[in-house]
């Protein structure tokens, strides 16, 4: 059984004009032809074309294709282990560059001008694109959401850096009062609280007292926060909370 160079063509999804180029240059020359001189393509043919086709794909060119193709002792399995393989890292490759593009995609969305490489040396593991459904859902509506967005796109590197020393700190001093058996709403406790506050007003949004109350809540009530609290010591999430709310009435009697 034989095609004719259109049949070949559709089959293949290339052009009769890519066809006629490669028996011009040598690189697939039909095996038959009709008594009126029709180029007519075997089985054989096909299986050669496929060859090309994926050697194309490769970035290879059609000089270099003919070398690899008339390789003696070079069956079609020889050639498709070779592929495989080519074909196996340039995926590799592609999927690099696709998690690369999606990471840059969910900087843009999350509204963090960072690049991968920064957003990892900060961030670690944790991507806060993976939590900004819920934050919009929450308070997508409120002042505080807007003004914290249009912040967080000017930070740099290195301002997301002191933002995560600084409150690093905070912590550390709330879980060193706390192991120290100091009074949730003594003056140093409050004091600490305060500078929670003020640290969320430095770098996000104006953090009232009230919201600031809330904040202190959910620490309690969303298992998530609680566990970020009290990874440090078991029960800091509760004594943040008291610290708080004793700052709120000690600052608005």
């Amino acid at each position: 059984m034989s095609f004719s160079v259109g049949q070949v063509a559709r089959l293949a999804g290339i052009t009769v004009r890519t066809l006629h180029h490669y028996d011009e240059i040598g690189l697939l020359t039909p095996g038959e032809r009709t008594t009126a001189g029709y180029r007519r393509y075997t089985d054989a043919d096909l299986g050669r074309l496929q060859q090309i086709l994926l050697y194309r794909e490769l970035g290879f060119p059609l000089e270099e294709i003919a070398v690899i193709l008339d390789e003696p002792h070079a069956d079609e399995l020889t050639h498709l282990r070779r592929q495989h393989e080519l074909l196996t890292r340039k995926a590799e490759h592609l999927h690099q560059v696709i998690t690369a593009v999606e990471r840059a995609m969910q900087a843009r969305t999350s509204d963090i001008a960072l690049t991968p490489q920064e957003r990892f040396e900060v961030f670690g593991d944790f991507r806060p694109e993976d939590h900004e459904a819920e934050v919009e859902r929450r308070w997508g509506d409120t002042g505080q959401y807007a003004q914290s967005r249009r912040r967080v796109a000017a930070y740099t590197k290195a301002d997301w850096l002191r933002l995560k020393a600084e409150a690093a700190a905070i912590t550390g001093d709330l879980a060193a009062a706390y192991k120290a058996g100091l009074p949730a709403d003594g003056e140093h406790a409050m004091d600490l609280a305060e500078r929670h506050r003020g640290h969320i007003t430095r770098w996000f949004y104006t953090c009232t007292y009230d919201i600031h109350r809330g904040l202190a809540d959910l620490y309690v009530d969303d298992p998530r926060f609680t566990a970020t609290y009290d990874r440090l010591a078991p029960g800091l999430a509760a004594y943040l909370r008291q610290a708080i709310h004793a700052n709120a009435r000690r600052a608005t009697p």
